[in-house]
């Protein structure tokens, strides 16, 4: 395996074990805490991106804070709610519809019709949710308010990724990332004396500095080099195996004991998922 290919399976494994992470850290601290926490260990580094980059004109700024709110103060806060309130394998699988809000919201924005299998994914993805919503695990349930919470996350992220993208035109990824997370944890530092407090444990620390460090600083700088030497769509392509770390590593590690219309729906959405990424003829 070139070393390429290995950076991918490795960032596989470490975005998809970033929920199971943050279920363990709600467990140890409060969730905005644990999303103030993730984000100001990660701003160092965003920073030194930042300030050997490019430098923004004001109307870039502009548009990289309200990138910053959305995906960080909108996505990820709802995201961070949204595991506490329902257990990891739901909210992994929940957090999977991400790529096919980007698939619509994309084709929206470059006035791109839908192909029908793509039609049809979006429906099975959605029928996916419906039944996942209803599914209860053994622990008495996921919770509407935890579904609601994650299907918020979803489209704030997608939001986020379709709007950054069109900034590509005029600022490299990696600086795009850099300023608008710098912008995004500026709120959360802010309001972190009203956060409430956290008996520091191993596990809460554990968590702070996967999400933060490996998830977010490490995860990131490995996209980008990935994306040098490996075709995009063979990037993109491992969105369908980081759900299934993700429900494994909360069957291990948090004791997930689901219910069977949870695995339905789970089958639906990542069905949906494949059938919107597939790629055909055009018109």
């Amino acid at each position: 395996m070139s070393a390429p290919y290995a950076g991918l399976a490795v960032l596989c494994m470490i975005w998809g074990l970033s929920i199971p992470a943050t279920k363990l850290g709600v467990m140890a601290m409060p969730p905005m805490l644990l999303a103030t926490l993730r984000y100001a260990s990660a701003a160092p580094f965003f920073a030194v991106l930042a300030w050997h980059g490019p430098r923004p004109s004001a109307r870039d700024l502009t548009r990289l804070a309200v990138l910053g709110i959305l995906g960080i103060d909108v996505g990820q806060v709802a995201q961070v709610l949204g595991v506490a309130r329902t257990s990891a394998s739901v909210a992994t699988v929940l957090s999977a519809t991400i790529p096919i809000l980007v698939a619509v919201l994309a084709a929206w924005r470059l006035r791109q019709a839908l192909r029908a299998v793509h039609v049809v994914g979006l429906l099975m993805a959605a029928s996916g949710v419906g039944v996942i919503a209803f599914a209860h695990d053994s622990r008495g349930g996921t919770g509407f308010a935890g579904v609601a919470l994650m299907l918020v996350s979803a489209v704030a992220i997608a939001i986020y990724y379709v709007l950054a993208a069109e900034m590509t035109g005029c600022l490299p990824a990696a600086s795009i990332a850099a300023w608008s997370s710098l912008f995004g944890t500026i709120p959360l530092v802010v309001a972190m004396p009203w956060m409430g407090a956290a008996t520091p444990t191993a596990v809460g620390a554990a968590s702070v500095l996967y999400l933060g460090l490996l998830v977010t600083v490490a995860g990131v700088w490995i996209w980008f080099v990935v994306l040098r030497h490996v075709p995009a769509r063979i990037a993109a392509a491992t969105q369908y195996i980081q759900p299934v770390i993700g429900v494994v590593a909360s069957a291990l590690l948090l004791g997930d004991q689901l219910a069977t219309g949870f695995y339905a729906g789970a089958v639906l959405v990542l069905g949906g998922i494949a059938l919107v990424a597939r790629r055909g003829r055009t018109g």
